[in-house]
């Protein structure tokens, strides 16, 4: 029949996997259109098409009308589909609805320290998401759904099975401790700061060895003899400046003339 289990598949927490949606709710997903005429015959492969089409997350809106995100969730626990496939679903990146669909599936069937493992890595993705409720169409973000399935008693409607704390399964060693985001990027803001201030006390030091050896460069200083006798360094400034006192003197001793030299005789 198109609305039982497939043969083999794995009682989820001690009951039948559609049993973890209500009975009211699947019972008005098997009357709806958008179950019998495409929800039909999919398997785990032709499904992702369906997901891609999909525009919104949701459970019911107007009357009572189950969404498409919600049929295909079911169908998603008639099927039973490979924990290597549910992975693929999360690792498509272009396709958020698809992504968004398996963490669900996931929240619902897997264990506790599974969900936070795999569910986890995806508070990272912060694209947008439609939602559809019975007070219309609003906005919402991955992060924050996810973070809902991880935190919150009821999702798109569905009652979520009990999770256990991260505290507890941290202690009993079945995950690890989580990492933070923020401590992270706390991190490399200090090793970027770091860096800079390197980097600028490095132009420093520089800029100040460039300014000593432009002073203290022997171009800047000309080889004269000194009164004792032994060659010493003199500032080329010094040595023009003499040189045009000399001239100078002599300039005026030969504008002195014969007759007033001597009278001063």
């Amino acid at each position: 029949m198109a609305n039982t289990t497939v043969s083999g598949a794995k009682a989820i927490h001690g009951q039948n996997p559609q049993h973890l949606i209500e009975n009211v709710i699947r019972n008005r997903i098997y009357e709806d259109q958008y179950w019998k005429e495409h929800c039909f015959a999919l398997t785990a492969a032709s499904l992702i098409d369906k997901a891609i089409e999909v525009r919104y997350i949701g459970g019911v809106y107007s009357n009572q009308r189950p969404t498409e995100f919600l049929c295909l969730l079911l169908k998603l626990l008639q099927i039973q589909p490979e924990k290597e496939i549910l992975i693929e679903y999360l690792q498509a990146d272009e396709f958020k609805y698809l992504r968004a669909l398996a963490a669900f599936y996931i929240r619902l069937t897997f264990r506790s320290g599974e969900v936070f493992e795999i569910l986890e890595p995806l508070l990272k993705d912060y694209r947008k998401l439609r939602l559809r409720s019975m007070a219309g169409y609003s906005l919402t973000y991955m992060d924050e759904y996810v973070y809902s399935l991880l935190s919150e008693e009821r999702v798109c409607d569905i009652i979520l099975p009990r999770l256990a704390k991260r505290s507890v399964l941290e202690e009993t060693g079945e995950i690890g401790p989580r990492a933070s985001l923020l401590l992270d990027a706390m991190e490399g803001k200090s090793d970027r700061g770091s860096e800079r201030s390197r980097s600028r006390s490095r132009s420093r030091s520089r800029s100040r060895s460039r300014s000593a050896s432009i002073q203290g460069s022997p171009a800047c200083w000309s080889r004269s003899p000194s009164h004792s006798g032994r060659s010493g360094y003199q500032s080329r400034s010094a040595s023009r400046s003499s040189s045009r006192s000399r001239q100078s003197y002599r300039s005026r001793s030969r504008s002195i003339s014969p007759d007033r030299m001597a009278l001063d005789s």
